[in-house]
């Protein structure tokens, strides 16, 4: 199967499973998808393309955007507060590493949104 073909099916695939997931689910797609443009980011600066690093750092930062937009701080009290406030602390880094090329910070907001992923799934299992 050629990548343009695999692509096209990726999409079909991603769309699919939006359009019967419930709001739980949807929150860990986006969880899932932050971790996977994470680690294309930081193999992407290993490799030195930088042009893709940035492109697949701006959708990490538009994923944690999207999350930190599903937070109802009005419901949510002091833990919807704290969960906006750490999804803020992920965008800043994930700027600053854009822009000083740090593997690390990937890291560090890749762990960030392990555990936040970690304990989003454990809510189903309980």
């Amino acid at each position: 199967m050629n990548a343009y073909a695999m692509k096209q099916y990726q999409t079909v695939s991603v769309h699919a499973q939006v359009s019967e997931a419930d709001p739980h689910r949807l929150i860990q797609m986006l969880l899932e998808g932050g971790l996977q443009r994470l680690a294309q980011a930081k193999g992407a600066l290993e490799y030195g393309n930088i042009p893709l690093k940035g492109e697949l750092i701006g959708k990490a930062m538009g994923i944690v955007g999207g999350l930190r937009e599903s937070v109802d701080l009005e419901k949510g009290g002091e833990i919807a507060a704290n969960l906006d406030n750490l999804y803020a602390f992920m965008q800043q880094r994930l700027s600053q590493a854009n822009l000083q090329n740090d593997p690390a910070m990937l890291d560090e907001v890749a762990s960030l949104l392990r555990e936040i992923k970690q304990g989003w799934d454990g809510i189903r299992q309980s």
